[in-house]
Parts: C-alpha cells; sequence; structure tokens
C-alpha cells in the first residue's frame, strides 16, 4: 500500500517544521513525515525548510542558541516522530545560501540518525547527489533517496539512481507514470512522490502503486491510499 508522508507535518492546523506539527502527523495516522535540515553556524542539525529565519538571519549564519522557540533539532523531530518513516531531506545543494562544499551536514546527519538508533526508519535525500551520496558513505545502512527537480527527467534521473545503487527517487508529480513505477520497482528502487494534494493525483499514485505521497493534505491522501 502507497504510504502517506505528511510534508514538513500535519500544516493544514500547525506551523511546517515544528515539533507540534509532527506530532499531529502522527495523531491524524501519517506512515511518515517530510522534513527539512540546515546547518546552524555551530553545527547543529536545525529544522527549517528556507535558508533564512525572518527577522533573524541565515540559519548557517545563526549559533542554536538564538533559534526561536518553535525550530527544532532534528533529534528532538526524531523523538516525537516514533512510530513514522521519516524523510530528511538535506539542504545544502549548490548555489544555496549557506552552501558547505564539504558535505559536512550529510556526515553530521548521518552520524545523528545512527546515534538515535534510527537507521532504519529514515530515508535521507536531497536534490543533491553529492549530499546524500555523503550521507550513504558515512552510515551505509541508511536509505537514501535522489529527490528530483520538477523539470527533471523521471526516467533519465531514474537510471542515474539505479547505476548509483540508490534506494530510491523523488520525483515531482508529474514526472510519474506507469512505466516509471515498474522499471523503478523492478531495480528494487522506491518511487515516493512530491508533492501530491489534489484528490485525483493521489487517486492516481495509490493505482500506480508507488511506495509513498508526500503531501500537505494527510486526511485526504489517507482516505485516497487506504480506500485504493
Amino acid at each position: 500500500m502507497t504510504a502517506v508522508f505528511a510534508h514538513r507535518g500535519a500544516t493544514a492546523t500547525h506551523r511546517e517544521n515544528t515539533l507540534e506539527a509532527f506530532e499531529e502527523a502522527r495523531r491524524l495516522g501519517a506512515d511518515g513525515v517530510e522534513l527539512d535540515v540546515r546547518r546552524s553556524a555551530d553545527g547543529a542539525l536545525v529544522i527549517h525548510h528556507d535558508a533564512a529565519i525572518e527577522g533573524l538571519g541565515r540559519v548557517a549564519d545563526l549559533a542554536v542558541g538564538s533559534l526561536p522557540a518553535h525550530v527544532p533539532l532534528l533529534v528532538e523531530a526524531l523523538e516525537v516522530c516514533a512510530g513514522m518513516i521519516v524523510n530528511v531531506e538535506i539542504k545544502n545543494s549548490e548555489g544555496d545560501p549557506g552552501y558547505d562544499p564539504s558535505e559536512a551536514i550529510s556526515v553530521a546527519t548521518a552520524a545523528a540518525i545512527a546515534e538515535a538508533g534510527w537507521s532504519e526508519q529514515v530515508i535521507v535525500s536531497s536534490f543533491s547527489p553529492a549530499a546524500i551520496e555523503a550521507a550513504r558513505n558515512a552510515d551505509p545502512h541508511l536509505v537514501v533517496g535522489w529527490l528530483l527537480e520538477w523539470t527533471a527527467s523521471g526516467s533519465e534521473c531514474l537510471a542515474q539512481a539505479i547505476g548509483a545503487g540508490y534506494g530510491a527517487i523523488h520525483p515531482f508529480v508529474t514526472q510519474v507514470d506507469a512505466d516509471l513505477v515498474a522499471t523503478a520497482h523492478d531495480a528494487g528502487v522506491a518511487v515516493n512522490v512530491w508533492t501530491v494534494n489534489s484528490l485525483a493525483d493521489l487517486r492516481s499514485m495509490a493505482d500506480l502503486g508507488v511506495d509513498a505521497v508526500i503531501t500537505d493534505q494527510v486526511l485526504d491522501a489517507i482516505g485516497a491510499v487506504r480506500g485504493a
């Protein structure tokens, strides 16, 4: 059955990427959550989507003690997500504010996941192949997923993912068709689709047998995929 991953938590009722949003996603019955990790100036793994926190500045320039109360750390997020899969998206693509070519964030993320005992319950994803490869090199037990730009060719990227030995691809919903899903599954690669919000798309993805939908509409998604 297609799994439902709450995109940044249950954001219909809670601020995104907060502990409350993750807890609500679990209460609603989501199978997992998708969250974003960045590295602070002093090396903390911070859960925040945008490069900057409004009114404060870039996450990469802030010490952890300067973060607002609603911005959690990765280890805190994992603690409240017990029983769910957590898709940890590493925000460190070339050109991003605070980009670190050493991929220290990936190594630190892999270490934090392993220390928390979460290696078997996490998917580490990124738009950057270098980021997920660094995480996998740091912890070969991790499942890594290549997050594809919405303009990317799903079939071409899948071929690259298979060659690289990635465990998953994360294509945009418009890239996904039956051939892509079948080819991925034949190669042992999971297909986790973003961001799937309309009922028609949710039902279509469930009918295609994708492994997970990453969605802002958690209850709609649960009804669509579990009724498929």
